[in-house]
């Protein structure tokens, strides 16, 4: 595979990232099982430690540009690491490159690829649009969720999506933060999304590289494109065409998910 390939593989799905949340496992897995030929198991590991360290990158710029509400990050995180841990137990069991493994991690992407692509389709179509700045003072009402289970609860469902398959910390979870959360600005949505995404993937790759799932010299291809395209695209998030970019993505990951179910 050719490595020029590879790393603009890999700036184009950071610069989607930072732009909106989304394309971490949603994009990459496919575009590996499908354009290079990974196998499924390799695809996933190593899709959570580009999704760690790409996060991280555009996490670091978010935070300098104080967006990022770490209380929302730290109650999702609170659901979404043991979970994570649990699904890597049960990995380690079974063995991730065995056959039914390889079905299941299959069968699930292909529905959670599905699911992504619903609730991307949905907050593009929906008609009330989010503010972009949040007033002064009002960040510890907007952080307040309706019931302080309802985060660690979502957030252990995201976790053990994640761990199987590296998708749902992004459309999945911007759809999770909108209805917990929806007296925050749009560009906060997206920074709590990345960020707390960060902790989760890298536990779960780094528990994918234990079991031998990673593919150490593609992981680094990918993250030489990866972080110059989300360093870029946080720059950009605020000026963004949102809803144009959500209903392509939305499009395209349904026709993903279509054909990973059909394999």
């Amino acid at each position: 595979m050719p490595d020029i390939a590879i790393i603009l593989a890999g700036f184009a799905v950071g610069l989607i990232v930072g732009l909106t949340g989304v394309g971490g496992g949603s994009l990459m897995t496919p575009i590996l099982i499908f354009f290079f030929g990974i196998k499924p198991y390799l695809a996933v590991g190593t899709d959570l430690l580009f999704a760690a360290v790409t996060k991280m990158g555009g996490t670091v710029q978010l935070a300098r540009q104080k967006l990022v509400p770490w209380r929302v990050v730290g109650q999702l995180s609170a659901g979404s690491l043991p979970a994570a841990l649990l699904t890597l137990l049960l990995l380690r069991q079974l063995g991730p490159a065995s056959h039914a493994v390889q079905s299941i991690m299959t069968n699930t992407l292909g529905v959670a690829l599905l699911l992504t692509a619903a609730a991307m389709l949905y907050k593009a179509a929906r008609g009330k649009q989010l503010p972009r700045d949040l007033p002064t003072g009002q960040l510890a009402q907007a952080t307040q969720a309706r019931h302080w289970s309802l985060p660690v609860l979502f957030g252990a469902v995201i976790g053990t999506l994640v761990t199987l398959t590296s998708v749902g910390a992004g459309a999945i979870g911007v759809s999770v933060l909108l209805l917990l959360f929806p007296l925050l600005p749009l560009p906060r949505i997206v920074a709590a999304d990345i960020a707390y995404a960060v902790p989760l993937t890298l536990v779960a790759g780094l528990g994918h590289a234990s079991l031998g799932s990673v593919d150490w010299p593609l992981l680094g291809k990918l993250l030489a494109g990866s972080l110059p395209g989300i360093w870029l695209g946080t720059r950009l998030m605020r000026h963004t065409p949102e809803r144009l970019v959500r209903s392509a993505l939305s499009v395209l990951l349904a026709y993903a998910g279509t054909k990973l179910i059909a394999l």
